[in-house]
Order: C-alpha cells, then sequence, then structure tokens
C-alpha cells in the first residue's frame, strides 16, 4: 500500500465511518419516535460507531474502494442495517416515510457541520490545517454523496422507502416486489457509469453550495 492509499485512510475513515453509523441510527431514532422500539431493544439507537459498523461493508470495501478509484474520489460503504418493524409503527406506511428520510437528512446535517469544520480549518495552527482541511472537504463529499445515493427510488434504499409509503396499496405492493432486484439494478447503474449522470450534477450543486456558504 503506497503512501497515497495511506494518506487517503486518514483523511477519509473519520468522516466516512461517522457518516454510516450516524445515518444508521438517525433511522434507530426515527423509528423509535415512531412506535418501533426494535432498534433500541438491539442496542442500535446510539452513536456509538461499534454497534453499526459491518466489517466488510465500513471497513473492507470502503479500502478496497480506496484503492480500486484512488485516482477518481470515489468510495463507497455501509453499516449494518437497523432492523425495523413495519407492523410497530404508529401509521405504517406514513411513518415508514419518516424512518426512512431521517438518515439522508442526518447526512445533510452532517455536511454541514463538516462545512463549518472547512472554516474552522482557516484558522487552526498550520500543524492542523491541512489535515482539518482535507478531513472537512471529505465530510461534506462522503455525505453529499451517501445522501444522493440513498434518496434514489430503488428498494431497499432510503428513497424506495419513501416512494413506497406515497405511492397507493396496490401500486406500493407491486412496486415492494422489484426489492430482490434493488441491489442488481444498483450495481449495473454503477458499472455502466449511469450513476455519475444521475447523482453528480445534484452533488455539484450541493456541495458547491454548501462549500459557498462558510468560504
Amino acid at each position: 500500500m503506497d503512501d497515497q492509499i495511506i494518506q487517503r485512510i486518514c483523511i477519509y475513515a473519520l468522516p466516512l465511518i461517522l457518516a454510516i453509523t450516524v445515518h444508521e441510527a438517525a433511522h434507530a431514532f426515527a423509528a423509535n419516535k415512531y412506535g418501533d422500539n426494535t432498534a433500541k431493544m438491539l442496542g442500535r439507537l446510539s452513536l456509538n460507531p461499534l454497534v453499526h459498523i459491518d466489517l466488510f461493508g465500513t471497513i473492507i470495501f470502503p479500502l478496497l474502494s480506496l484503492v480500486l478509484f484512488s485516482g477518481v474520489g470515489i468510495i463507497f460503504g455501509w453499516a449494518k442495517p437497523v432492523p425495523i418493524n413495519f407492523f410497530k409503527l404508529h401509521n405504517p406506511k406514513r411513518d415508514l416515510r419518516y424512518v426512512a428520510l431521517a438518515g439522508p437528512l442526518s447526512n445533510l446535517a452532517m455536511a454541514l457541520v463538516w462545512a463549518l469544520l472547512l472554516k474552522v480549518s482557516l484558522y487552526v495552527p498550520d500543524y492542523a490545517r491541512t489535515l482539518l482541511f482535507l478531513m472537512s472537504q471529505a465530510g461534506i463529499s462522503i455525505n453529499i454523496g451517501l445522501m444522493l445515493l440513498n434518496l434514489l427510488p430503488i428498494l431497499p434504499l432510503d428513497g424506495g422507502r419513501i416512494v413506497y409509503s406515497l405511492l397507493p396499496d396496490n401500486l406500493a405492493f407491486r412496486y415492494s416486489k422489484s426489492e430482490r432486484f434493488g441491489f442488481f439494478i444498483l450495481i449495473l447503474l454503477i458499472l455502466v457509469g449511469a450513476l455519475n449522470y444521475i447523482i453528480m450534477p445534484l452533488y455539484a450543486i450541493i456541495t458547491s453550495f454548501i462549500i459557498g456558504l462558510v468560504l
């Protein structure tokens, strides 16, 4: 592993772990608020990254993506999904929308926090400035990317859950059957490069706007 990869790991590790685990904790918090205490009972209503980390999805796969996509700034990863008992929610179909939306909104909030740290980095001592600046940039990038990825209308992504909650019951039932193909659809979009055309325009607009708020 060369020095460039090690440097990227140091910069991206903390923002990635926080982005993924806070995303899942937000789902757990929202589910508990709307009546489903399953995640809370299993200890997942926590900001402790250790309860959300998936060995492959949070550590191994992101490391592989840093190596495989080191030249283009792409990093992928995920945490252990928070268990949601649909039938425990006060109003299952409606509340599922809010539980799903909690994850992407948490990423938007974290992107704003990293933007503030980006501003702070301009005023810290020289020895810490570069690391904090680059880590803050990574935090904004990872969180906006994760937010937009999860908002894609593909089950089981959060966007798919939101679409499901908005559809009439008969259409929602038919739409739910697509979940078995969701992972393969996502991989196909990545392989053919379609995901760049779907996500990158919005990604560029949102990141530029957020950075513009502080710089």
